[in-house]
């Protein structure tokens, strides 16, 4: 009976770095791709630190910046940034016939384009509630234990993907096949329309942004355009389903300590996601005829601060 053994991590940030971290304490092998050389030489020399939730520890794992060198995979996540997909899918030789490929990642159409590099038979969708963020090269800091979905992207539940999350869960890595992964997708979106945004324009952690006077406001007003967009496109979900899933995160087994993956790119002069998570809503707003004024706004205000050193 097949089941994955061998595992590629495509973008090992905080997120790639937690997932790979976490299946190779399960037992699975595991290879970690991604160009920060630091982050890499770190990992390979010290094994990867991870802090927090699950207690301090270091995992000896296997990281490269050469994806050359990398064997057929089973199962491959990719977790790299939404912008970064299909450059990095268009040399990866460790994509084999059979293996399948999973986005772990924010925001809506990276399923679409990992499928118009390798092909959609080979695509899983995938959403995960956890959070983590780098503390150092080398060492990331993860907050709490939530549960991974994964699904094939028609619909209806497959033994690929009952056997890969099996497995994964075997592994300590909570996972759940699901029969409608593309409402996970968007359940996740509408949370992260609400929180990444809004933790990176004021630079402030989850908790710290929500103690500001309007914000969760601002929040729920954008998770609730969000919502009227997934209605729009057919998705089955409600505006009280996706207020639970914010809840979760806002609650506090959640990640209130957690500066948003978005802010983090934007304390770092790096791009950020805002095209895929609402800029997505934005667009898909002008499709269907809908005003999204909040969202715009925040898209204006990210943009804004990217343009202070993107130009």
């Amino acid at each position: 009976m097949w089941r994955p053994e061998h595992v590629v991590v495509l973008g090992a940030g905080a997120m790639g770095s937690l997932s790979g971290g976490v299946l190779t304490e399960g037992g699975l092998r595991v290879t970690l791709v991604d160009v920060w050389r630091e982050h890499v030489d770190a990992i390979n020399r010290n094994g990867l630190g991870i802090l927090g939730h699950g207690g301090d520890r270091r995992i000896k794992i296997r990281a490269t910046t050469d994806p050359s060198s990398v064997e057929p995979a089973d199962v491959v996540l990719v977790q790299c940034k939404a912008f970064h997909t299909v450059a990095a899918l268009e040399t990866a030789p460790y994509i084999g016939s059979e293996t399948a490929v999973i986005s772990l990642q924010n925001g809506l159409g990276n399923e679409e384009a990992i499928a118009e590099v390798i092909g959609t038979e080979k695509v899983l969708g995938g959403v995960t509630a956890l959070g983590c963020s780098i503390v150092e090269p080398g060492v990331i800091r993860t907050f709490a234990d939530l549960p991974t979905y994964i699904g094939e992207l028609g619909g209806g539940l497959s033994e690929r993907a009952e056997r890969i999350a099996a497995a994964f869960t075997r592994a300590c890595f909570q996972t759940v096949a699901s029969p409608d992964i593309r409402r996970d997708i968007w359940k996740k979106l509408m949370a992260n329309v609400a929180v990444s945004p809004t933790s990176a324009v004021t630079g402030l952690t989850l908790g710290d942004a929500l103690k500001v006077e309007g914000m969760r406001e601002v929040m729920v007003a954008a998770l609730t355009e969000a919502a009227s967009i997934a209605e729009a496109e057919g998705i089955n979900l409600t505006l009280e389903q996706a207020r639970a899933v914010f809840e979760q995160i806002t609650g506090a087994g959640g990640t209130l300590g957690n500066k948003s993956s978005m802010c983090v790119d934007l304390l770092n002069k790096r791009p950020c996601e805002i095209d895929v998570i609402n800029g997505a809503i934005t667009r898909l707003g002008r499709t269907h005829g809908i005003a999204t004024p909040v969202n715009d706004t925040l898209v204006a205000a990210v943009k804004g601060r990217e343009s202070a050193y993107l130009g």
